[in-house]
């Protein structure tokens, strides 16, 4: 194969870590969270070991190690985070956790959800870091393929039924379900969500946060909202039979209803729901859709190397109708410049599947129909399944294979019988 690099001059020095040599406690823990919003980083872990600590956090879905440090030390930051956070410094026995909102980098608002748990050499924490301004990304803004958004879009102007989004931890549901209510929010609708936690506040929606500490779950609020006249609402998640079997109901009542669930396809997203209790008849009759993800890194495109493959044929046989002209000839690589941390890739996007069901998949639903039957059934229907969709980003220059395989199980990147 015949080597292309693309790549420009470097733009800005590759982030440091924060020195917290001489700093105190709360510079220091300023100084960490501003490091983390910084990269951005969507976690930050503090975990304690027999004689150190280390600080980590997880930027584009990769955990690394940030700086070690002297055992009291991170037991005074995991103090201090805990005093701020409103929990119980004086209890590391039991799990705990915490929220707290700070300002870093100037104007830049972040609120931290924070959990401490209780090992061998002390309280480790983990910090989720949610930003307050962030800006709410429009359904053309998540990286899905033309004729994901045309389905997704579809599902979303009926006025009644169930959609549901499906993933691993991770994998931007939360950030697809705000899109959708941002598409849905114009004013001509009574909009309602249930969130663990709320994570962007939206004007003109009513949106209510479980409480579990007063025993105020998502059944709960769920039959709460059904008595409020909603036209939509959306469920940050399905996770138990009375949820399952109550958003069922709700969509076969004339509202429309979408959610999270736990699902590693969209084909196996019935069978999830009716392992929840949730009746196949109903089921049938309400699921309009489901909408599988992941998040894939994307290549930088400052240094990102290309790979001519235009001689081998079949590379991409298999997606050939969805490129475009001149798409499909090289595959591409990470690199690593300046710009990019020297990393390769710089941000994340989607990658998808949706699976509309037809009336054909209404009865294998009904049927109890196994999800590798629904799935050759929706990808003869013309479904660009997850593993189409993975191969059209790195066809595109979007992504790498490697970054596909780490992100994808290979169970879903095999070819459908």
């Amino acid at each position: 194969m015949t080597d292309v690099v693309e790549a420009s001059p470097p733009a800005k020095r590759m982030l440091e870590p924060p020195a917290l040599a001489g700093a105190d406690v709360e510079s220091a823990m300023l100084r960490l969270i501003g490091y983390a919003a910084a990269l951005p980083a969507s976690d930050m872990f503090l975990a304690p070991g027999k004689y150190d600590g280390t600080v980590s956090v997880r930027h584009m879905g990769v955990v690394r190690t940030v700086m070690s440090l002297p055992r009291e030390d991170l037991i005074r930051y995991v103090n201090h985070f805990k005093a701020v956070a409103g929990m119980p410094v004086d209890q590391r026995l039991r799990p705990l956790d915490g929220r707290w909102v700070c300002a870093v980098n100037g104007s830049r608002r972040v609120e931290l959800r924070l959990a401490t748990i209780p090992t061998l050499w002390g309280e480790a924490m983990a910090m989720r870091l949610l930003e307050q301004d962030v800006t709410l990304l429009e359904l053309g803004g998540l990286g899905f393929h033309a004729a994901h958004l045309e389905d997704l879009t579809a599902m979303l102007g009926r006025p009644s039924g169930l959609i549901l989004v499906t993933g691993p931890a991770g994998s931007g549901k939360t950030t697809t379900l705000y899109a959708c209510l941002s598409h849905l929010n114009d004013g001509t609708r009574k909009i309602n969500t249930i969130e663990d936690p709320i994570e962007l506040v939206l004007p003109g929606v009513h949106q209510s946060e479980v409480q579990p500490k007063i025993d105020l779950g998502f059944p709960e609020l769920l039959r709460a909202v059904l008595r409020q006249a909603p036209d939509v609402i959306m469920l940050g998640e399905i996770r138990d039979p009375v949820t399952a079997e109550t958003a069922a109901l709700a969509a076969n009542s004339g509202h429309l209803v979408f959610a999270t669930l736990h699902a590693p396809t969209a084909a196996a997203a019935p069978a999830s729901m009716m392992a929840l209790g949730a009746n196949p008849h109903f089921l049938a009759a309400s699921l309009l859709g489901v909408l599988s993800q992941r998040l894939v890194r994307r290549l930088c495109p400052h240094c990102r190397q290309a790979f001519d493959v235009s001689e081998s044929v079949h590379t991409f046989e298999d997606i050939r109708r969805w490129l475009e002209p001149g798409e499909g000839t090289r595959i591409y690589g990470a690199a690593g410049c300046e710009r990019c941390h020297h990393e390769g890739y710089s941000g994340r996007t989607g990658v998808a599947e949706v699976l509309r069901v037809s009336r054909s998949i209404r009865e294998m639903i009904d049927s109890r129909r196994t999800a590798d039957e629904i799935r050759q059934a929706a990808t003869e229907q013309g479904m660009l399944d997850l593993r189409r969709s993975a191969l059209l980003s790195v066809a595109r220059g979007i992504t790498s294979t490697e970054e596909v395989i780490r992100r994808i199980s290979a169970e879903h990147l095999m070819p459908s019988d």
